[in-house]
């Protein structure tokens, strides 16, 4: 297969018998990347706009017109939608944790207004969301700690993410529903993940499926353990999606700023990476029913600023000036097509 600008194929074509081909996209790429994300995506997640303190800042204070833009987009450019992120211990307005003056915050006004916020939100956009994660992130990174400490735990307690589900639903019966963390690769959180959705299941709550968010690197984690973790998921019978994908090129641990671009190595290590999980993905299928990557090309991801404030990364298929790298190719060389 030739490596040049003229023979692109589609990543969402090329995926479109296995699984969605999504992006990350904000109020500057939605439209700076519109290209790319015609050609080659077919499922949007919005990065941050439709958390919870920028859909309600202040109390039934609704901000719509940023969702309201992203669907209309979608209807005209033909990409379905997933729902990014209903309860979250972060970037949550602070006024839904305290009761109003001469009250006392308990577990009943924070699960009505927990229960406002989703049916609103649902029931306005119903059917324009085939998924939502719902509840993201509340398995602890501690070792002997389940639950992370969160104010939704503490002032609801654990029952705090079957509500959220079971409001959901209630909102949008069509959506799936999806339970999202990270490091979800990691042996001991895996589990913790899993014998949080197992239960849930037990308790016939309704989760339709685990989100693995993928922000891995070019070193980690390994493929084994990535394996793993899918087998495992899959084994309670759900769906899975690779919901925040990105492969950044340092470590967590490694803080260094020398670098103005990446290395050949690097690049060449990112491309093998991509081509490892695209071969797991595609041998996964009848189970990953969307892959998403957190943004859509170099020019723009939050890994320039997390774990370093300032430091440039790569993470993406596509370059800073949106031109293909050797990872686009591993990717597509996974799907043998002629479209």
């Amino acid at each position: 297969m030739g490596r040049n600008q003229r023979e692109l194929l589609s990543l969402s074509k090329a995926y479109e018998d296995l699984f969605l081909i999504g992006a990350a996209v904000n109020h500057y790429t939605i439209d700076s990347e519109l290209s790319l994300l015609e050609k080659h995506f077919n499922s949007l997640t919005a990065e941050n706009e439709m958390k919870f303190e920028h859909i309600q800042p202040k109390e039934n204070q609704f901000q719509f017109e940023y969702v309201d833009k992203l669907v209309s987009y979608s209807e005209r450019y033909g990409h379905q939608l997933r729902g990014h992120t209903l309860v979250w211990h972060n970037q949550t307005s602070d006024w839904i944790f305290k009761a109003p003056e001469g009250k006392e915050m308990n577990r009943d006004l924070l699960l009505e207004r927990m229960k406002s916020h989703i049916m609103t939100l649902l029931k306005r956009y119903k059917g324009k969301f085939y998924s939502w994660d719902v509840v993201n992130e509340a398995i602890s990174d501690q070792k002997g700690e389940f639950l992370r400490s969160s104010p939704w735990l503490d002032i609801i307690g654990e029952d705090f993410i079957d509500y959220a589900f079971r409001y959901a639903h209630e909102a949008d019966p069509e959506a799936a529903l999806f339970y999202n963390d990270y490091n979800e690769c990691d042996p001991e959180k895996r589990d913790k993940i899993y014998t949080l959705v197992k239960d849930m299941l037990e308790k016939d709550v309704p989760i339709h499926g685990i989100g693995l968010q993928a922000h891995w690197n070019i070193h980690d984690p390994s493929m084994d353990h990535i394996r793993a973790a899918i087998e495992k998921y899959a084994s309670l019978g759900l769906q899975l999606q690779i919901t925040e994908m990105d492969v950044s090129m340092f470590q967590f641990e490694d803080k260094r700023m020398d670098l103005l671009k990446p290395t050949n190595e690097m690049l060449e290590k990112q491309a093998e990476r991509y081509e490892q999980f695209f071969k797991l993905f595609k041998e996964y299928h009848q189970h990953i029913t969307s892959v998403t990557f957190w943004g859509v090309s170099d020019k723009y991801t939050w890994l320039h600023d997390f774990p370093v404030r300032g430091r440039r990364n790569w993470p993406f298929l596509f370059d800073e000036n949106n031109q293909t790298k050797e990872a686009y190719w591993r990717v597509i060389d996974q799907v043998s097509i002629s479209k």
